[in-house]
């Protein structure tokens, strides 16, 4: 019998540990301190975006990072989410 990966288009795969961008993965480290770190730096490199190599992109990044681990982040996180699909599905529906 083979397992079939979810239909999951952007997150945390909270099984596998991954984030998920589309059909990119990428693991995450095992260690709490290291994934807020790394998502900490995210966000500061984010900030400095108008900087050659750096990028806003990284904020996004950086906060999806950190909601696998802070209850603030992911509850915000949520929220988004959720209100990005009753928009889609409000403008599906027109």
């Amino acid at each position: 019998m083979t397992t079939r990966k979810t239909n999951m288009h952007f997150g945390i795969d909270p099984r596998t540990r991954e984030i998920v961008i589309g059909r990119f993965r990428m693991k995450l480290p095992e260690s709490r301190w290291l994934r807020t770190l790394i998502g900490i730096l995210l966000i500061i490199g984010g900030i400095l975006g108008f900087l050659p190599i750096l990028g806003f992109w990284m904020v996004p990044l950086g906060l999806l990072v950190l909601s696998h681990d802070s209850h603030f982040v992911r509850r915000q996180r949520r929220r988004l989410a959720v209100w990005w699909a009753t928009r889609k599905a409000r403008r599906n529906a027109r």
